[in-house]
């Protein structure tokens, strides 16, 4: 079935964040970084009989995957992005694979719990040096992947300062204010495909400690130990993103101030919010509708202007109806 065609002269729905292409390319260079080092480790184990450097090539590979989910929802994200059939956009693609990559994080986690219980009770016998070399090797990999992918320092305001306002006659007014801020733009994409690479650099510490002190003072049981405190960081990681990722999904209320700073210019002249709906669509970008009762009806547009400027408010429908 054929897509239906946008309307002419229908404004369009893009709410990708501000970074959206610089996060994509980012996400594809650390998966050919974490690609190459799965593929390294995975050869030399084999040729040199090491389990250590096989078993580390095999769960490179799994962060390999969760990575690929991260870095083509960018670009499913910014191929569809006008397309008609998504009525808000696909602003959100990136929040349904970030809580994908959550899922496969908390089972990563779990995953090395249940291994460290079983090194614990039935310990084997480690080659420390080889093993401590494999986790230097891949702690510098993760560290430059987690280098390209931080987003601290940014998050870019933009105002773009236009609007599209359609009003059609009937007390109705969609609007695009486009106003990006620094509050609230975390895209989940890139967080989840950031939190992989930080749990693989947790675990190569953790082992380098486990592993130095196990050759150091022949407590083997320290490496297993050490895993299970990882396995504790990377579950707690995966459920924060897991529930701010769930709650762009579900539509959760997303800024209780833009919430408050919407109400109070509305109803300041005794006007009143019959139904106030505020929702994310992307990173940076807020959705609104809201039902305003009066006894002094103005066109939508009135309204629209009441709430200019205010942030991140990128798609706005106003209806309004006399009170009684």
């Amino acid at each position: 079935m054929q897509s239906p065609k946008a309307e002419s002269g229908a404004h369009d729905h893009v709410f990708l964040g501000a970074d959206h292409a610089r996060n994509e390319r980012r996400t594809w260079a650390v998966i050919a970084l974490t690609a190459a080092m799965m593929v390294g480790e995975i050869v030399a184990g084999i040729a040199f009989g090491s389990m250590a450097l096989l078993a580390d090539g095999i769960h490179m590979a799994t962060h390999a995957g969760a990575l690929t989910i991260a870095a083509l929802a960018y670009l499913y994200a910014r191929r569809h992005a006008h397309d008609p059939v998504f009525g808000f956009g696909t602003g959100k693609v990136g929040d349904l694979a970030g809580f994908a990559s959550a899922v496969i994080l908390a089972v990563f986690a779990l995953g090395i719990a249940a291994e460290s219980v079983s090194r614990l009770i039935d310990p084997i016998a480690i080659r420390f040096n080889e093993a401590i070399a494999v986790a230097v090797l891949g702690l510098g990999v993760n560290l430059l992947s987690a280098f390209l992918l931080h987003q601290g320092g940014h998050d870019h305001g933009h105002s773009h300062g236009h609007s599209h306002g359609h009003d059609h006659g009937h007390g109705h007014d969609h609007g695009h204010a486009h106003h990006h801020h620094a509050h609230d733009t975390r895209d989940n994409n890139l967080r989840s495909a950031y939190f992989h690479v930080l749990a693989d650099a947790l675990t190569s510490v953790l082992a380098i400690l486990g592993l130095l002190a196990g050759r150091a003072y022949g407590w083997v049981w320290m490496d297993p130990i050490m895993g299970i405190a990882g396995s504790i960081v990377i579950a707690r990681w995966s459920w924060t993103l897991m529930r701010d990722a769930g709650a762009v999904l579900l539509d959760t209320l997303p800024d209780e101030d833009l919430h408050a700073h919407i109400a109070g210019r509305i109803e300041e002249d005794g006007d009143r919010l019959a139904d106030f709906h505020l929702w994310r669509v992307g990173p940076g970008h807020m959705a609104a509708i809201l039902s305003i009762e009066t006894d002094r009806p103005e066109p939508p547009a009135y309204y629209k202007q009441k709430l200019a400027g205010l942030p991140q408010l990128s798609h706005l429908t106003v209806e309004v109806a006399p009170r009684g």
